[in-house]
C-alpha cells in the first residue's frame, strides 16, 4: 500500500466515508468531517504514519490536499 492509499484509508475509516469521495477537494466541514471526526482523523494519521503532528499542523489540516502537504513536512512523499 502506497502513502496515498494509506492516507485515504485514514480518511475513510475516521470520517466513515467511502474512498470515492476522498480527493483533493475534500475539506473540513464537508460530509462528516466535523471537530470530533477531525480528532479521530489526526489520531488515525499519526498511527498510520507513526508520527506526532504539531498543534499548528493539526489546526491547519483543512483538506485532503492540505493533509498531504503537511505530511510532506514529516518526510512522507506522495
Amino acid at each position: 500500500m502506497n502513502n496515498t492509499e494509506r492516507l485515504i484509508k485514514a480518511f475513510t475509516e475516521s470520517l466513515e466515508i467511502s474512498h470515492e469521495v476522498v480527493n483533493d477537494e475534500l475539506s473540513y466541514g464537508s460530509s462528516s468531517w466535523d471537530s470530533i471526526a477531525h480528532l479521530a482523523l489526526v489520531a488515525s494519521i499519526e498511527t498510520e504514519f507513526d508520527i506526532m503532528l504539531a498543534s499548528d499542523d493539526v489546526i491547519d489540516m483543512s483538506s485532503f490536499k492540505k493533509a498531504k502537504e503537511i505530511l510532506g513536512k514529516y518526510g512522507i512523499k506522495f
